[in-house]
């Protein structure tokens, strides 16, 4: 399968070969439609400097074309991102996401249920390039009692397999988001070319997550035009205020789900209490919302809220203090930054974790 992701990855194209002949015929399906899906990507895919040459194309998109290839070259030479095909070609494929991803948590738990494929090891969600087949799924999860969150994604990561038949393209999912969004974007899922752990969503995304947060800075301070240092400015006070939201909102489920026994009396306080902190949220929610002008970029999330989606936004933000730590320990130098967090990456995933969190608690950037 190629792992996808809010920000996701892959496998070569042998790997899943191999499994449909090996697999059942439910997991033949399923690696089925992520080969097809992404080689119809791949397809659709033409080099950068095409698109700006063909005069049928808007001059609007040529503009972002060059925005996002002059990103691209900033990720090589200021943050020594890998400097290979990724990033280079361009594909609309006539849909607002690449894919949906499938999360699913139990009723007093935000642990991610998990899906174990080869190379990418076990991961936190599940991906599909039609609607349609990630509410199937959804559907189906349900009916074994989980809670269940399907969100489109518009970016993923192949891991660098696929540099070979051309790299991951620029989409048409993300190329007209916000300069500063748009070079966040790039940073992240090349950031996963650099570095990724099977079984370890967290730390690979908390990673990957520091990367976009500290290169979007450099690249907003030397790069971007005052207006879009403005927007962005705004666009991620707001972002930060959510964040804080929901992880305040974890922490509290988190102390309520600690009781973990099966007497029922012991889940009718459970769900009495998990209720209570749901419906607090959303009040805080709709304050925060009234103090920013009515902004509601947040309201679907919000809607569907549940275990699935607070525990899949929690491998965005858990570890994130933790990298930016160690990126200052290491001098902002940023191959001295990869290289320790590879090194970091060979311990123990508690180990890791434990460090990292103390690294975010006597350092603040």
């Amino acid at each position: 399968m190629f792992f996808l992701r809010v920000f996701n990855c892959g496998q070569p194209i042998v790997a899943v070969m191999l499994l449909l002949v090996l697999g059942g015929c439910a997991d033949s399906r399923y690696y089925w439609q992520s080969l097809t899906g992404h080689w119809q990507l791949m397809q659709a895919a033409r080099p950068v400097d095409d698109w700006l040459a063909d005069p049928a194309v808007s001059h609007g998109l040529k503009q972002r074309l060059q925005l996002a290839q002059d990103i691209r070259q900033f990720a090589v030479s200021a943050l020594h991102l890998p400097d290979n095909a990724s990033y280079r070609r361009y594909a609309d494929l006539q849909r607002r996401h690449v894919v949906w991803n499938v999360v699913a948590a139990p009723e007093f738990s935000l642990t991610l249920k998990t899906w174990c494929f080869p190379v990418a090891g076990c991961v936190g969600y599940r991906g599909y390039f039609a609607q349609e087949a990630a509410q199937n799924e959804a559907d189906s999860l349900r009916t074994q009692g989980l809670e269940v969150s399907v969100y489109g994604v518009p970016a993923y990561s192949t891991l660098g397999w696929m540099n070979w038949l051309g790299g991951d393209p620029l989409l048409n999912t993300f190329i007209t988001y916000p300069d500063g969004e748009l070079a966040r974007m790039v940073f992240h899922e090349l950031a996963h070319q650099v570095l990724y752990v099977p079984d370890d969503t967290l730390f690979n995304e908390s990673f990957a997550t520091a990367v976009e947060r500290l290169g979007s800075a450099i690249w907003l301070a030397q790069k971007a035009t005052p207006a879009a240092q403005r927007d962005y400015a705004l666009f991620d006070a707001r972002r930060q205020q959510f964040r804080a939201l929901a992880r305040a909102t974890r922490a509290r489920l988190q102390e309520i789900y600690k009781e973990n026994s099966a007497l029922e009396p012991v889940h009718q306080a459970q769900a009495a209490l998990k209720s209570e902190a749901m419906d607090d949220f959303r009040k805080a929610y709709a304050e925060l919302k009234a103090s920013w002008g009515g902004y509601s970029g947040y309201d679907p999330w919000v809607a569907q809220a549940n275990n699935a989606a607070l525990g899949a936004q929690a491998a965005y933000d858990e570890l994130v203090p933790g990298f930016e730590a160690l990126f200052v320990q290491q001098g902002r130098d940023w191959p001295r930054f990869y290289d320790a967090v590879k090194q970091l990456a060979k311990r123990p995933q508690e180990e890791r974790v434990q460090q990292l969190q103390q690294w975010a608690l006597q350092t603040t950037i």
